[in-house]
């Protein structure tokens, strides 16, 4: 069973600095691309940062210079550095990963960044 459980999220004030972290299990984690979408209400869930199974990156352009990706293999765990946050950054940050055309989803993790 796929199960994929994101951690990190919380307050944090403009041009501050969160990490988050999603670990996965129930999957073959060396083989698996995976990407964190983020979602505010009323908008589509959209993509921030993915990252392929040999570790190359690609990023939102609002995000650019400012969010970088990362994957520990023997921890099963992928990481998303997010510095210089805004308050457009706010939203449910939620981890994913595509096997066999099928999606799998995190139950998202909350960051606000406010003053």
């Amino acid at each position: 069973q796929v199960q994929l459980v994101e951690s990190g999220g919380g307050l944090v004030q403009p041009g501050g600095s969160l990490r988050l972290a999603c670990a996965a299990s129930g999957v073959f984690f060396v083989f698996c691309d995976m990407a964190w979408y983020r979602q505010t209400p009323g908008k589509q869930r959209e993509l921030v940062a993915s990252i392929t199974s040999g570790g190359s990156t690609n990023y939102a352009a609002s995000v650019k210079g400012r969010f970088t990706m990362s994957r520990d293999n023997p921890k099963n765990t992928v990481y998303l550095q997010m510095n210089s946050l805004k308050p457009e950054d706010t939203a449910v940050y939620y981890c994913n990963t595509d096997i066999s055309s099928r999606n799998y989803w995190g139950q998202g993790t909350q960051v606000t960044v406010s003053s």
